[in-house]
């Protein structure tokens, strides 16, 4: 699943008149990269969620034959952040066993064959976290088992462990591609999700009762494109790791 449909305000004035999926690098929009990436991992069914500027992104797929099948899961009547465009696409992954959440602004060098080898058989999620340098941690045990988040600005913590102290955990960033079991659903079911929430949230409630792994890859390099300053740094990865060629 390719998450398409934020409005892109760190993108503006560009995402004025365009969806953050169709912001061009190297030529071509980021959710080009993005599909293309998956495509020479081994994927062939892509769900794409839309909203801001729907109508576009479904031209651009319409027009184009990338050789695998695309599905569209249709957010354009309430954007349902993270966890809840997850939910909402429920018929088109729940078949899936566990399947890849990707958003569409990550650039990086990621191996997504190792990512999937990553799975361990009892996770509801895997992670892909980095060292990257932020204000905001999820925290890890010594086994990789997300136990928490850190805001070291403001010294917030939260998990569902009470007596948690992060100086005994391990501090990574999220790259914001995970692969997650198909149970998730019907473990949205059991709490009661609304249309509307945040999977990070999610995940740190439930990370007690089910396992959500973090996994590094050694030497990643990843981008954040939804900034402007970050562009051109992208069109450097994509140039180097040439998966922009159909």
């Amino acid at each position: 699943m390719i998450f398409a449909a934020g409005l892109g305000t760190r993108l503006k004035p560009i995402t004025d008149t365009m969806p953050k999926a169709l912001v061009p690098v190297c030529g071509e929009p980021l959710l080009y990269h993005v599909i293309c990436k998956l495509r020479s991992a081994g994927y062939d069914d892509i769900v794409v969620n839309v909203h801001h500027f729907a109508d576009k992104i479904r031209q651009y797929l319409g027009e184009h034959d990338f050789g695998v099948r695309i599905s569209i899961s249709d957010e354009t009547d309430l954007l349902r952040e993270t966890g809840g465009a997850i939910r909402h696409a429920r018929n088109l992954l729940c078949e899936a066993g566990h399947f890849l959440v990707h958003n569409v602004d990550i650039a990086s060098n990621l191996d997504l064959e190792w990512f999937r080898s990553m799975m361990r058989p009892d996770a509801l999620a895997t992670l892909l976290v980095s060292e990257r340098k932020t204000q905001r941690y999820l925290l890890f045990n010594d086994d990789m088992h997300l136990v928490g988040w850190t805001n070291i600005a403001t010294g917030e913590v939260r998990s569902p462990y009470p007596d948690l102290d992060p100086a005994d955990c391990r501090r990574y960033a999220f790259a914001g591609i995970h692969n997650i079991s198909s149970g998730i659903f019907r473990v949205f079911e059991e709490h009661a999700c609304p249309e509307r929430f945040s999977i990070i949230d999610f995940y740190l409630r439930v990370c007690k009762e089910y396992p959500v792994y973090g996994a590094v890859q050694d030497n990643l390099t990843i981008i954040d494109v939804g900034k402007l300053e970050n562009l051109a740094e992208a069109e450097h990865i994509y140039k180097k790791t040439s998966i922009f060629a159909l």
